[in-house]
C-alpha cells in the first residue's frame, strides 16, 4: 500500500473545518486592515532563497527542496513566502501604488526538517507582509492585527515575546563582540552551535540544546549594543503597546533564523505545544529589497505555522466546528428509473433551492426505505429530513421532520422556503464559527 511520504500527511473532514475557520477568521481580519492578498509561485529560482533567505542560514544549507530544471537552471520549492513576496514586489513595482503595500498570504511551504509535533515536512503558513515603511508604528498595528488573529480563531493563552537585533549601523559592532566572547566558550557548544559561530553568530542565540542555555545566557545582549536610531524605534514600539494594552516580554536573546532581519523580531507562544512552542514569528526586513536588486522598501512581515496554530487551539479546547447537513433528502422511488422519477426529480429541485438558500443538503443518489434513510439521516447528524413520496408529489406539501426535537410538519414549497428563512440557527452558527 502506497503511504504519505514521510512528514506530510492528509488533512481530512473534521479536522479540516478547524482549519477553515482559521482561515476564514484570518481572511477577515486582513480585510479589516486593508491587506489585499497575493499568490506565489510554489517554487523559484534557488538564488532567491540563497540571496534572500542567506546561504548560512539552516534552510538554505540543509532543509531546502531544490532540483535541477530540464533547462539546467535550478530550483526550489519554497521554504518560506517572504522573499517570494518581496521579489513579486520588484517585478511588478509596487511601490508604484500609492499608500503602504498590504499582502497576505495562505498556502504550504516546504522544508526536509526531523518531523515532530506540529513540525512537517510539507507544512503551511499564513502570513502578510507591510512594505514601504520603516516606522515602528507599522509594527505595532502588525502585533495588534496578529492579536486580533489569534483570538478571533479562539486561542485565548499566548505570549508576545519581541526583541531588536539592530540594523547595518550598530549590529556590526555587536557581532565582533559577540564572535570575540563565542572564541573563548565555542568549544563548550554543540556542533551547531559551533559551525555558527564562524559563519552565522547571531544564529548561535536561537539554539535549543538545553546543555548550552547556562552558556548563551552570559554572552553580550544585542540590545545593549543598538545605535540611538535603534533604540528610539525599539522604545517607540513599546511605548505604543503599552498604550495600546499589549502585553509583551522582551527577550533580548531571541533572534530569527533569516538573515534579512533587522530591528524588530517577534514571535508569538503557546506553551501548550511544549520545547518548540512558537505558533507564528516574524520581524522587520528593511534591506531585503535591495538585496534582491530592488528599490530602498523597508518592510515588515510575519508567518504563522498553520499546523501548529491549529494545534495549539486543539490544546486549548477548541474543537472543529461539527459537520452535518442541514436538511436530508429521503425520495420515495415509484418505480422509475431516478432520472424520470418524479419523486427524485422534485428532491433534486428542492435541493438545489435549499442550497442557493445557503441551506448545507444531503441528496443520496440512492433510493432508501422510509425507515432506513431516516437512519442513516441520524447517522449524519442531520438537522431536519424532507420527505418527498407519492403522497406529497399528490397533495404539493413536503413532510418536514425535525429529528433533534422528533416533530413533523406538512408545508408546500413556498411555507419550507419561508420555514428555513425563518430558522436561520444553522447559518448564524456557521457565520460565528468563520465559516462562510
Amino acid at each position: 500500500m502506497i503511504r504519505a511520504i514521510k512528514g506530510t500527511r492528509d488533512l481530512l473532514p473534521p479536522d479540516t473545518e478547524l482549519w477553515n475557520r482559521v482561515e476564514a477568521v484570518a481572511r477577515a481580519v486582513f480585510r479589516t486592515y486593508n491587506y489585499g492578498e497575493i499568490r506565489t509561485p510554489v517554487f523559484e529560482e534557488t538564488q532567491l532563497f540563497a540571496r534572500g533567505v542567506g546561504e548560512e542560514t539552516d534552510i538554505v544549507s540543509k532543509e531546502m527542496y531544490t532540483f535541477e530544471d530540464r533547462d539546467g537552471g535550478s530550483l526550489t520549492l519554497r521554504p518560506e513566502a517572504t522573499a517570494s513576496v518581496v521579489r513579486a514586489y520588484i517585478q511588478h513595482r509596487l511601490w508604484e501604488r500609492p499608500g503602504l503595500t498590504r499582502l497576505y498570504y495562505m498556502g504550504p511551504m516546504f522544508r526536509r526538517e526531523r518531523p515532530q509535533k506540529g513540525r512537517y515536512r510539507q507544512f503551511y503558513q499564513i502570513g502578510a507582509e507591510a512594505i514601504g515603511s520603516e516606522s515602528p508604528l507599522v509594527d505595532a498595528e502588525m502585533l495588534q492585527m496578529l492579536a486580533d488573529i489569534l483570538e478571533g480563531a479562539g486561542l485565548k493563552q499566548y505570549e508576545l515575546r519581541l526583541n531588536s537585533i539592530g540594523d547595518p549601523a550598530c549590529r556590526p559592532a555587536y557581532l565582533e563582540r559577540l564572535r570575540a566572547e563565542l572564541g573563548k566558550v565555542g568549544e563548550q557548544l554543540c556542533g551547531d552551535c559551533r559551525r555558527r559561530a564562524a559563519t552565522n553568530p547571531l544564529r548561535v542565540l536561537d539554539c535549543k540544546i538545553p546543555a548550552d542555555q547556562p552558556i548563551i545566557e552570559r554572552l553580550p545582549r544585542v540590545t545593549d549594543c543598538l545605535c540611538a536610531a535603534c533604540r528610539e524605534h525599539f522604545e517607540t514600539l513599546q511605548a505604543v503597546l503599552r498604550q495600546r494594552g499589549m502585553a509583551y516580554t522582551v527577550v533580548p536573546r531571541m533572534v530569527r533564523g533569516l538573515d534579512y532581519y533587522t530591528r524588530t523580531t517577534f514571535e508569538f507562544v503557546h506553551h501548550g505545544l511544549g520545547a518548540q512552542n512558537a505558533v507564528l514569528g516574524g520581524g522587520r526586513y528593511d534591506g531585503l529589497s535591495e538585496a534582491l536588486g530592488g528599490p530602498k522598501a523597508p518592510g515588515i512581515g510575519f508567518s504563522i505555522g498553520a499546523d501548529r496554530f491549529v494545534l495549539s487551539l486543539e490544546e486549548s479546547g477548541v474543537t472543529p466546528p461539527a459537520v452535518r447537513p442541514d436538511v436530508y433528502m429521503v425520495w420515495l422511488p415509484a418505480g422509475e428509473a431516478p432520472a424520470a422519477d418524479p419523486a427524485f426529480r422534485q428532491a433534486d429541485e428542492m435541493a438545489r433551492l435549499l442550497r442557493a438558500a445557503g441551506l448545507v443538503v444531503e441528496l443520496p443518489p440512492e433510493a432508501r426505505k422510509i425507515g432506513r434513510a431516516l437512519e442513516q439521516a441520524g447517522k449524519l447528524n442531520a438537522r431536519y429530513a424532507l420527505i418527498i413520496g407519492e403522497n406529497e408529489l399528490r397533495e404539493g406539501r413536503y413532510q418536514l421532520k425535525d429529528l433533534e426535537q422528533r416533530e413533523a410538519r406538512q408545508l408546500s414549497r413556498q411555507e419550507l422556503l419561508e420555514f428555513f428563512e425563518n430558522h436561520k440557527d444553522t447559518k448564524a452558527q456557521r457565520h460565528e464559527e468563520g465559516i462562510p
